[in-house]
């Protein structure tokens, strides 16, 4: 890819994100503006910002890699995301609005009338935004690599300091603007080349058009293992190898590697020759596609259970979320709110035609990417490897500013909302002034992390703070809004054993603690029983605690579930249209 377009493309999308930010700033006038934009952004606006920054590095990037290592089977994965988009909307998304908060911690405190359970929801809230803020960040870096060769660090030190600079400046309603341009740009930037490469593939004569049927390279093909694997093979293989197979060292030594399974050492480099079928990456223990098995007929028989982890914790996780959840809250009433959450379904619905269609190509023309652990730069690299020349790159370039938009749109979300949490209940004073300040810390944590930390394929990552908040705030919220006998001790409880569990298991996995086998399982995909373990300690600790009930609890009830217009709490300024920018009422 010409590192030039690329690196214009990237300077164009910065560009307009702080050009737009700067608008929001300018027509945001008071307190309410910049925590919430005063409650008046109606649906359309609204969904497609909610979308942008639903749409993350995970998205763009990870299910198009997910595709291209396994398959048709990965096809469920962003069904997941989407539906998860309904839920939200038959429980959560009126009720939500209703209640008159600003963040999910404000929602506690005022359910449960506890500032304890104001404090653990914090908790909570800081540890999932920086849980998703740490891939946005790290596949930042990945593709400012694979563009222009800096180090991987430099594309997450510059979406922190363009997300950090646009938040603290011009707070929700700059990013309002911000998240629904990025929205459209992702999706014109998926779509255009798509349309050109699958136009390039139907006339190459590609030697396999379906789906599922095994990678083949198409011409001689040099990989580079960056991690030790294992790679299983169902008939005899010849290769040239530098570096350790089964153990033993070789240079630039050609041999044939019988059927079954083998080890790949970490820096291996392997040289096959055209029309090699790809070995089969056998992911298990600790590596990290471990989890991305087919859904059946795996070897040691635990991937089924970790699917179905991953799909209830996308199902239940997304209304958790902190930077979909503070969304709602800037929607004029509750009825604005459900009509909000249909436009997103069908918006993210439209985006996940996509990212499917660019993992079934890199199969074909880039499947060597499954075995390096490069996966997620399928959508990259994929016009030069089909098209090249110049048209390679412009819609390279267009794809590189749209991976951009994707880290920058979805960090702006999760620092708003991390630093909302921040500025209320750690900082000593809730200004503004203490906000900008929050938004540093909010941004320079998992930038921190990243750093150190090591690689995990941006979906595996997103998935992880998925089951984090499905554990926690899923019950939370379901509870709250649809269950009267909820008290603190039982919400705090469920907080602590369902979200606590999931978040030590996965965080445990990650540092390589789990066993093998099923423990490594369990842990790795807690969703399954970690969600249930919320709702039940949150039941059975509230039916212990009867006399701890909230007595303001049934006048906050009939606030979330009656319409404002009959309880009376649409205030003045929510009842009308919106004013116009710069003009204050």
């Amino acid at each position: 890819m010409n590192q030039t377009h690329a690196v214009v493309a990237v300077t164009a999308v910065v560009l307009a994100t702080v050009l737009i930010g700067a608008l929001g700033l300018r027509i945001s006038r008071t307190t309410s503006d910049f925590y919430v934009a005063s409650r008046t952004v109606r649906p359309g606006l609204n969904a497609a910002a909610i979308s942008g920054e639903y749409l993350s590095a995970a998205s763009f990037l990870g299910i198009a890699g997910l595709v291209l290592v396994q398959g048709p089977a990965m096809l469920w994965y962003p069904v997941g995301y989407t539906a998860g988009h309904l839920v939200l909307l038959v429980l959560v998304a009126a009720p939500l609005r209703r209640s008159g908060a600003y963040t999910l911690s404000d929602f506690a405190e005022a359910r449960l009338e506890s500032r304890r359970a104001r404090r653990l929801a914090s908790l909570f809230v800081v540890g999932i935004g920086w849980l998703y803020l740490l891939p946005q960040l790290q596949g930042a870096g990945l593709t400012l690599e694979i563009l222009t060769g800096a180090p991987d660090w430099v594309g997450g030190l510059l979406v922190a300091l363009v997300v950090t600079g646009t938040v603290a400046a011009g707070g929700m309603r700059s990013i309002t603007f911000v998240q629904a341009f990025q929205y459209w740009l992702k999706l014109t930037a998926l779509l255009v080349p798509v349309l050109f490469l699958l136009a390039a593939w139907y006339g190459d004569g590609a030697p396999r058009a379906r789906f599922d049927a095994p990678a083949v390279l198409r011409g001689h093909t040099v990989v580079r293992v960056a991690d030790t694997v294992r790679i299983g093979l169902d008939a005899p293989l010849t290769v040239t190898v530098t570096g350790r197979v089964d153990s033993v060292p070789h240079t630039a030594r050609t041999l044939t590697l019988a059927p079954g399974t083998h080890h790949v050492l970490g820096g291996t480099t392997l040289a096959f020759a055209p029309g090699t079928p790809l070995p089969e990456r056998m992911a298990g223990g600790t590596d990290p596609l471990g989890w991305s098995q087919p859904l059946a007929g795996g070897r040691d028989g635990h991937q089924l259970y970790a699917t179905y982890g991953l799909i209830l914790a996308t199902f239940l996780g997304t209304m958790g979320l902190p930077h979909v959840a503070v969304r709602f809250y800037t929607s004029p009433h509750g009825r604005a709110a459900r009509r909000t959450t249909l436009v997103v379904l069908g918006l993210v619905g439209a985006f996940y035609l996509l990212p499917p269609l660019y993992g079934f190509l890199g199969r074909i023309y880039a499947p060597e990417l499954a075995l390096t652990g490069s996966a997620d730069a399928a959508v990259l690299v994929l016009p030069d490897r089909i098209l090249g020349g110049l048209p390679g790159d412009l819609l390279g370039a267009l794809l590189a500013g749209g991976a951009f938009a994707a880290f920058l749109s979805t960090a702006s979300g999760l620092t708003m909302s991390v630093a909302g949490v921040l500025t209320q209940d750690v900082l000593p004073s809730r200004g503004v002034r203490h906000f900008r300040l929050a938004t540093l810390l909010a941004t320079a944590v998992p930038l921190g992390v990243g750093v150190v930390a090591s690689k995990v394929p941006v979906a595996d990552a997103v998935g992880l703070a998925f089951a984090v908040s499905a554990s926690s705030f899923c019950p939370l919220l379901v509870l709250g809004i649809w269950w009267r006998r909820l008290t603190p001790p039982g919400a705090m409880a469920g907080l602590l054993l369902g979200g606590g569990s999931a978040l030590a298991a996965v965080m445990a996995t990650r540092a390589g603690l789990a066993p093998g086998g099923w423990p490594h399982t369990l842990m790795a995909w807690p969703a399954v029983w970690s969600v249930p373990l919320g709702f039940l300690t949150m039941v059975l600790v509230s039916l212990a605690t009867p006399r701890r009930i909230p007595p303001g609890t049934p006048a906050l009830l009939a606030r979330l579930h009656l319409p404002e217009e009959v309880t009376g709490t649409v205030p003045a300024q929510e009842s009308r249209p919106a004013a116009r920018p710069g003009v204050r009422r």
